[in-house]
């Protein structure tokens, strides 16, 4: 056997932290292992899994986009959390056998905590991905009182209220309503990110709400336009790597046997945003 391994997949996949965190942990534990990204094209995912699942040195894979909710097909098991979703973003062996989890859930809990969204608040999620619909899980467990749908595809907006059990509403995502009405908004999109087109700039122009939260998964950049807006405003936000380290905490143990020792989280960050 060779060094065990884990990695990231997804296309595109250069922007990734994911390595960052996960090899920075691996240094701190001291354990003999590393993590890698993979560029996997949407041709090439199936023959990714079926070469990983003879593959003894592998630990687990971490799927990003565009892979959130095509990999479902091509696991053997989903527990709990990723049914939920309807979506995975991690992956990993179970004797001859492929399982899956969602840790997005628990990322985007703890970048939320109960003060910053609680149960009976009024949330808007921007997208209807993969990440999209870990944070309908997400609300759905924290109680959230309604939700708000803008995306461009508002049909699978509407069907993902349906879906959840959650009330609310889905509009076009250049539609500024659901934006002037909700108390926490989620950007669960990848408009924003290096190389990936903007926001519309009518969700930008109506963070009117002086209470508002507002959190971006995105995390390159690490201030996006919707951010650098929102801190004009005086806003409270929350930028992507509260939920990228809380995700990856999770999809370690899984990997590694162990948890991530996240008394480095300071240290982590910083390197990070270096």
């Amino acid at each position: 056997m060779g060094r065990p391994y884990a990695e990231v997949v997804g296309d595109p996949i250069a922007h990734s932290k994911s390595p960052l965190i996960h090899n920075f942990w691996l240094k701190k534990l001291g354990i003999d292992a590393e993590y890698r990204a993979c560029n996997v094209g949407a041709d090439e995912l199936a023959d990714y899994f079926a070469r990983r699942r003879g593959d003894a040195d592998w630990r687990g894979c971490n799927i990003t986009i565009p892979h959130k909710v095509t990999s479902i097909a091509l696991v053997d098991n989903l527990d709990q959390p990723a049914c939920s979703a309807g979506a995975v973003n991690t992956v990993f062996p179970t004797s001859a056998r492929l399982s899956a989890t969602n840790t997005d859930i628990a990322g985007i809990l703890a970048a939320l905590p109960v003060n910053l969204m609680p149960a009976g608040s009024t949330v808007c999620i921007l997208g209807t991905g993969g990440a999209a619909r870990a944070a309908f899980a997400a609300c759905k467990r924290r109680g959230v009182a309604t939700v708000y749908s803008s995306a461009r595809n508002h049909e699978l907006g509407s069907s993902l209220l349906d879906e959840f059990g959650l009330g609310g509403c889905a509009r076009p995502l250049e539609d500024p309503l659901n934006i002037q009405c909700a108390e926490v908004i989620i950007n669960a999109t990848s408009l924003g990110m290096s190389g990936k087109d903007d926001l519309p700039q009518a969700i930008i122009d109506n963070l009117a709400n002086p209470a508002l939260v507002v959190f971006d998964m995105v995390y390159a950049p690490l201030e996006t336009e919707l951010l650098k807006a929102a801190h004009a405003l005086g806003l409270r936000t929350v930028d992507g790597l509260a939920m990228l380290i809380g995700q990856a905490a999770a999809a370690f143990e899984k990997f590694f046997g162990q948890p991530a020792p996240r008394e480095h989280d300071a240290e982590l960050r910083a390197l990070l945003t270096a």
